[in-house]
């Protein structure tokens, strides 16, 4: 149980560093999410929270079929 909050906090203070770095105005449950949608993505970190970066595309229907 000692654990868990060691690394929520871990978590919390990482996240909070992120946000202060970045100088975003997400929230850092925004920024939470953004990294989890990316965590497989191989890309500067900091790039994911430039507005100007490109999005990633989608997939069409066919396309996600396929990787299933």
């Amino acid at each position: 149980m000692l654990t868990q909050i060691w690394v929520a906090m871990c978590v919390y203070l990482l996240l909070a560093y992120l946000k202060f770095m970045s100088r975003s105005r997400r929230s850092m449950q925004q920024i939470l999410q953004l990294l989890q949608l990316n965590l497989f993505e191989r890309r500067p970190m900091m790039e994911l929270f430039d507005a100007r970066s490109p999005k990633p595309k989608l997939l069409s229907p066919q396309q996600a079929l396929v990787l299933i």
